[in-house]
């Protein structure tokens, strides 16, 4: 789909990462996770909300953290397992897209961790084009630690690099990243932080963003909405379809992409579910 067809809207989620909310309340984030009930009724809401949307979306993105279970502790296999069944259901006509969080790979990424996450779920990386528009996604966690895996960052790095170049080719509408990590929560040079990338290596890739003329990059992992833009760029963080640590409710983003701008607007799942898109976003998806 290199064409420009007329405006599409698709639905970002974040973090169902089923497990967490119980280890949250019990004050235990390492071995809490043994109970996730909550969670499945949220994500199986989420995917209800999205069905029932009308028109379709192109596509429902998950910005990581899809279980709560780091590589290789004990429940991680039952959550994962869990939530396929709860996306199984999602409408056959909507794609899903997959991107990994920390505690999808862990907070050091391995070769091992990340070949894993592969085999479950699709690539760590990729892109691809919906109606003229270039999406990216990418492995965050190779910007946070990549001590255990530097040739996979490096690799990733090359790659990008070369994306990139065929986006500025293609002559494309709009470039949109998805990560899970978020460059900056609310300004660009604000201080590092477990939610935000680091200084040196965020200012590298906003500049490398901006150059290339990305709009805005969506992840989720704050478990809250925030955001803020950098020279034109804008940052866009999502809070959790599962446990919430602000005071944002559970919920999805509606992205709708237009021919000169990105729009989107976050809704609870409660309202996504019983009203579907406003008026307004209607309007914009209508105007060809």
């Amino acid at each position: 789909e290199y064409q420009w067809k007329g405006p599409f809207y698709f639905i970002q989620g974040a973090d169902p990462q089923f497990g967490l909310m119980k280890a949250w309340t019990h004050g235990d984030t390492d071995n809490g996770d043994d109970e996730w009930g909550e969670e499945i009724k949220l994500a199986e809401q989420a995917v209800q909300a999205v069905n029932k949307l009308n028109p379709k979306p192109k596509f429902f993105v998950l910005c990581g953290d899809l279980v709560h279970g780091m590589p290789g502790t004990r429940w991680k296999k039952n959550q994962e397992e869990d939530l396929k069944n709860v996306l199984k259901n999602t409408d056959q006509d909507i794609p899903l897209v997959f991107v990994s969080g920390n505690h999808d790979i862990g907070n050091t990424p391995s070769r091992e961790t990340i070949d894993d996450y592969c085999q479950n779920w699709g690539d760590d990386y990729f892109s691809f084009w919906v109606g003229g528009v270039f999406f990216l996604v990418l492995n965050s966690q190779l910007y946070f630690d990549s001590s255990k895996c530097p040739e996979l960052r490096q690799a990733q790095d090359t790659w990008l690099d070369e994306q990139l170049a065929v986006a500025a080719n293609q002559k494309c509408k709009h470039i949109i990243v998805f990560q899970h990590i978020p460059l900056f929560l609310s300004k660009p040079d604000e201080d590092d932080d477990y939610f935000n990338l680091e200084k040196s290596v965020r200012q590298e890739i906003m500049e490398k963003f901006h150059k290339a003329g990305i709009r805005a990059v969506f992840s989720g992992h704050y478990h809250r909405n925030a955001g803020g833009s950098y020279k034109g760029l804008e940052m866009v963080v999502s809070s959790a379809i599962g446990c919430q640590l602000g005071q944002d409710t559970h919920g999805l983003r509606v992205v709708v992409v237009t021919e000169d701008k990105v729009v989107h607007r976050y809704y609870s799942l409660t309202e996504l579910g019983s009203h579907g898109l406003e008026k307004e976003l209607l309007d914009m998806l209508a105007k060809q």
